[in-house]
């Protein structure tokens, strides 16, 4: 199986080179051309469609996983043609290159393309209905993709987090370093995802659809997350005190659970973010852990590497 992996220096990128790796051939490809440590890096430019379809047509893969995106939620109710360039129409172009060369492609989507106004766990088929420019972008690359007629799986998402990158987890223990109180919102619910887990699962998907026929019923749209669901506040309070027992922090900071109106942003963010993942365990036969466990495990990474370097050695 050989794999063409664009967006290969984000916090999902950086896991998918770990776990796609034992699949086949894999080739790498960020914006820049470079990538965090040794080895070969294509370029791969979303918001140059031709260029990204002349890449796959010369790699001829056998799937494309799209690991790249426009992420800014807030600068994107600046640019939103921007936004919309990087996450629909290179969508439309990757389709369309992967349906000529026969590759198929995994993309991986947002929370962001509902509004948020639920009470149970957003579903697959539950109408899409973005309240952003952000999420509409995210939205209508999902569609474009779907319209261009190749075989895909479709990976939404949402609150990722990893011992690397921008991520809210990387903010918190920033923001606990240095000050002794801190404001988070209590308002917002979701399921907190490491990218190791998104990848792990992609990976998984992909081995299970080696040499599947186009009309398997498996490609389509999922949601993966972990499971359970906490607010922003309360996924504050679990880390910093798990950084606090694995002596990555000094104390404890005060915590102070806000609303979302007391902490205004350009960009409107989903009230109500937890995604029902039910399809994608019974469809795969998979079990998704608790998100407080893939929590651990990213604070017992950063400890690790905060040892190490303290280390005299």
């Amino acid at each position: 199986m050989k794999i063409l992996l664009l967006g290969a220096d984000g916090q999902v990128g950086f896991e998918l080179q770990r776990s796609l790796a034992v699949l086949g051939p894999l080739k790498l490809a960020t914006r820049s051309g470079t990538r965090f440590g040794d080895g070969d890096c294509l370029t791969a430019d979303l918001g140059d469609p031709d260029a990204l379809q002349a890449l796959i047509r010369a790699e001829a893969p056998d799937w494309i996983v799209n690991a790249a995106a426009y992420t800014a939620v807030d600068q994107a109710e600046v640019e939103p043609a921007l936004a919309q360039r990087i996450n629909a129409e290179a969508l439309a172009a990757i389709g369309a290159a992967a349906r000529a060369t026969r590759a198929r492609v995994l993309h991986f989507s947002s929370d962001y393309v509902f509004a948020g106004n639920a009470t149970a766990p957003w579903r697959e088929t539950d109408p899409t209905a973005p309240l952003g420019a952000y999420g509409r972008s995210k939205s209508a690359g999902e569609q474009a993709l779907r319209d261009s007629g190749a075989e895909h799986l479709i990976l939404r998402t949402a609150w990722v987090f990893a011992a690397r990158g921008h991520n809210f987890l990387r903010t918190m223990l920033r923001l606990a370093d240095t000050l002794d109180r801190i404001s988070v919102v209590d308002d917002q619910i979701g399921s907190p995802t490491t990218a190791a887990l998104i990848a792990d699962i992609s990976a998984h998907l992909l081995a299970q659809l080696r040499g599947a026929p186009a009309d398997d019923p498996r490609f389509g749209t999922y949601h993966l997350t972990a499971s359970g669901q906490t607010s922003w506040h309360g996924f504050a309070r679990a880390l910093l005190q798990s950084a606090v027992d694995a002596k990555l922090l000094r104390a404890l900071p005060e915590l102070v659970a806000i609303a979302s109106a007391d902490y205004p942003t350009r960009a409107a963010r989903p009230a109500w973010s937890v995604l029902d993942t039910h399809k994608l365990q019974n469809t795969f036969a998979l079990h998704l852990p608790h998100w407080q466990e893939g929590m651990t495990t990213v604070i017992r990474q950063l400890a690790d590497a905060a040892a190490r370097d303290a280390s005299p050695d």
